[in-house]
């Protein structure tokens, strides 16, 4: 009899810990020259219902306007130092000693990632060196008893080899073996967690035409997927994209290692040749996967019914210095006013009814007709003219035609030979991945800027 409430104790600190919760959080970028401060963005965060909050460095303003608040916090130690730490327990102790040991007693920080995506955007030479990385950060950790905080690095889906069907999903083969199995090794030795970026936007964007929109945003009623190897079902992509995760852990022998969600969400807004971006569909999807991941029980996924998983919406802000195409500056939950883009509760427990109409899409289908690139209004005349000469020097006769006495040399103007430059580079390296961004400078129009003799180049869709 007396192991029965003992037995109910543990059983209640499981379920209470923060490590299990399915509160969901939000990732607060600063990639904006135009953002609210660290106070002001706390407050907003926690009007928003989150309850976690992720940054991508150890920014020390913002540890500080945490200082104090119930929110769980997750720093970053960023990409670029990772291979100095890999091979300094010297520099590890200085890092944590900087950014943790001063803010922790005040500060929930509970999660450290080493990296983000370094997979999908960093150098090779550093691929090898996380895990490195991440155990000296741990010993550092113990060293200064905060080895509660758990330790671990973002992944997006393009670690994958293979995701379809779920059951199948496998890790690329040049680093299943000598970086995901070390880190896999790591996660399960420490109890910490595979921080997983998981966008079904990104997914129904690369095959439309077999990829339901509505099954992408939760919406779908009638659809479902069976996977014929497992014999799962699945209703919605979000599931299909983090169950293949889970195979292919299982396939390297580690089959219950808990999956956090450090970035999921839907743009709201992009560039004319990207489709789905808009307001309803970022609302519709953000919503229905808020409550999905904060329902009581939990839901899980097919693979792990009942499971919880912590996760952090993408993002706090549209965040205006965010390079490549529109979307990219367009992920927020919020204005850089501070001002809500729509309705959300990432607590979860306000209702769809009680959130104001939203506006109809008008950008599901792929836009048809063509597409300049041009020099954006009131930028700086000195970035305009690095960004012209830079479209210039990449080849192809690109700039010839505003060449003094060419046909589109007059109006002799900035503005437009930086756009007729910015059009013909984009629709030559369009292909090839180029956008229309050029650091902020340049835009997308269907308004054709050509004027008399001079036709400017551009893309068809």
């Amino acid at each position: 009899m007396a192991l029965l409430p003992l037995y109910f104790f543990f059983l209640f600190l499981s379920v209470s810990s923060g490590e299990f919760s399915s509160q969901v959080g939000v990732n607060y970028g600063q990639l904006g020259d135009n953002l609210p401060s660290p106070k002001q963005s706390v407050k907003l965060i926690q009007s928003l219902g989150a309850k976690r909050v992720k940054i991508y460095d150890a920014n020390h303003d913002i540890l500080n306007a945490l200082n104090g608040t119930n929110l769980q916090v997750c720093i970053m130690v960023p990409n670029e130092i990772i291979n100095n730490i890999s091979t300094s327990q010297k520099l590890a102790d200085s890092w944590v000693e900087t950014n943790v040991v001063p803010f922790y007693s005040t500060t929930k920080i509970r999660y450290l990632l080493v990296g983000n995506e370094v997979i999908s955007g960093s150098p090779k030479d550093i691929w090898s060196n996380i895990v490195p990385a991440m155990r000296k950060i741990k010993k550092s950790l113990k060293t200064h008893g905060l080895d509660k905080i758990k330790v671990s690095t973002s992944m997006a889906m393009d670690v994958l080899e293979s995701s379809f069907p779920p059951s199948n999903g496998t890790f690329r083969s040049d680093i299943a073996d000598s970086i995901v199995r070390p880190l896999l090794q790591f996660l399960h030795r420490t109890k910490s967690f595979y921080f997983l970026d998981v966008y079904p936007y990104f997914a129904w964007v690369m095959d439309p035409k077999n990829i339901n929109l509505e099954y992408a945003l939760f919406e779908s009623r009638t659809i479902k997927y069976t996977d014929r190897l497992s014999n799962l079902t699945y209703t919605n992509l979000f599931d299909q994209m983090v169950d293949s995760v889970v195979f292919a852990m299982k396939r390297l022998g580690y089959p219950d290692i808990r999956i956090w969600i450090a970035e999921t969400g839907w743009p709201n807004a992009g560039d004319i040749d990207q489709i789905g971006a808009n307001i309803y569909n970022a609302a519709t999807y953000n919503r229905n996967v808020v409550k999905k991941l904060t329902a009581k029980p939990p839901i899980g996924t097919p693979a792990r019914p009942g499971w919880v998983i912590p996760s952090l919406i993408f993002a706090l802000y549209n965040e205006n210095q965010k390079p490549g195409p529109g979307t990219e500056r367009h992920f927020g939950l919020l204005y850089p006013n501070g001002t809500k883009i729509y309705g959300i509760d990432l607590s979860g427990k306000t209702p769809d009814s009680c959130f104001e109409p939203l506006p109809k899409p008008d950008n599901n289908e792929p836009y048809k007709g063509k597409i300049w690139c041009v020099a954006a209004k009131g930028v700086n005349e000195t970035a305009l003219s690095s960004a012209l000469s830079y479209a210039c020097s990449q080849g192809n006769r690109t700039c010839d035609p505003i060449q003094p006495g060419k046909k589109c040399f007059k109006p002799d103007s900035l503005f437009w030979h930086a756009s007729y430059a910015f059009s013909s580079y984009w629709s030559q390296s369009r292909k090839t991945g180029a956008t229309c961004y050029f650091n902020g400078l340049a835009t997308q129009t269907a308004k054709d800027p050509s004027f008399g003799h001079c036709k400017f180049p551009s893309v068809s869709l």
